[in-house]
């Protein structure tokens, strides 16, 4: 239970230091979309990493992404620390991974590019923060640190630390104005109390 409860802090705490107008931890836990999608994905993916629980993992993501209006494949592997902002739109896919400390704005897809059954979404390194309708296609990988900029689209894999931007997009080295501060984790540990 002290596990969970730690997880629940550190995604509201999350939330807050990723947006600005974020006014209290109340706010985040009844109004923010992002978090209950991100929430009732973990429960999916628990399911779904139970075989025979397959198909209730698909209607509890259905029944999610009716009320928060994004879509998260249970199947999908998502890091701690993750933030949904503005979340209308988002569709992750069955085999995307999303690193620790990652961020996605409305209208991203991390989508396929194949039929097949076989890894066919995007991975996201740690840190990684993708702009309000960006596509993100194929097995690709975005190294950590890294940023797409808003509906650039992403066909090929990037290394740590760039800045991806148009259609299709290039990426170049981020500057290092542009780094922002790694997260220190023990920060979300010693978040005050949860409803302040």
């Amino acid at each position: 239970m002290r596990k969970l409860i730690r997880r629940l802090r550190e995604d509201i705490t999350a939330a807050r230091e990723h947006d600005p107008a974020a006014r209290s931890n109340a706010e985040i836990v009844l109004a923010y979309s992002g978090l209950h999608a991100i929430w009732a994905h973990r429960v999916a993916h628990k399911m779904w990493q139970v075989t025979p629980l397959k198909t209730p993992a698909r209607v509890v993501s259905q029944v999610a992404r009716g009320l928060t209006g994004i879509e998260i494949h249970p199947g999908a592997t998502i890091g701690r620390r993750f933030f949904i902002d503005h979340g209308m739109g988002v569709v992750i896919g069955e085999t995307a991974e999303i690193g620790d400390d990652c961020m996605l704005y409305q209208g991203v897809t991390l989508g396929g590019t194949s039929l097949e059954q076989t890894k066919r979404h995007p991975t996201l390194g740690n840190g990684v923060t993708v702009g309000a309708g960006a596509k993100v296609l194929g097995p690709v990988e975005i190294g950590e640190q890294s940023a797409v900029g808003a509906n650039a689209v992403v066909v090929k894999s990037a290394p740590a630390h760039s800045v991806l931007i148009g259609v299709p997009a290039k990426d170049r080295k981020r500057r290092q104005e542009e780094h922002k501060p790694l997260v220190d984790p023990a920060h979300y540990e010693l978040d005050p109390a949860l409803f302040i």
